[in-house]
């Protein structure tokens, strides 16, 4: 019986190191009253220190000018919340994507500009790692 729990304690001791590990990078949030000047996500997963960041898109869901961004901490951080620097309507579409904090000249300070390697996306299996909500 011993054996057996100390095995089942040693099997999940494992599980969750190997998850910690193998961290994936994710998004999650839903469509929101963005009136407050401010877009949260409920809940971001990164790999590595960084930042989020918000993006116009449209239906052609691809990224447009940033208007937002937050920073992140590696690891699994809830409700993360970035300060628009736009006015943006009911309806508006956004992006919200994890970026790195790769490549800048200093750290800490967001850098990134449309099309730029500054602090730029995180790409796993050469997809953003993003979600699209609509401004209520």
């Amino acid at each position: 019986m011993k054996i057996l729990a100390l095995t089942a304690a040693f099997g999940l001791t494992a599980t969750a190191a190997f998850a910690d590990d193998h961290m994936s990078n994710a998004v999650e949030a839903m469509d929101q009253d963005v009136s407050n000047g401010v877009v949260s996500a409920d809940k971001v997963t990164a790999e590595q220190n960084g930042w989020l960041v918000v993006h116009r898109t449209d239906s052609e869901m691809a990224p447009g000018p940033v208007v937002g961004h937050a920073p992140l901490r590696a690891g699994e951080t809830m409700d993360v919340a970035a300060i628009l620097t736009e006015d943006v309507a009911s309806g508006d579409m956004l992006m919200l994507m994890v970026h790195g904090e790769d490549g800048g000249s200093e750290t800490g300070i967001f850098e990134y500009t449309l099309g730029a390697s500054e602090d730029g996306p995180i790409r796993v299996n050469d997809e953003l790692v993003m979600t699209v909500i609509t401004a209520e």
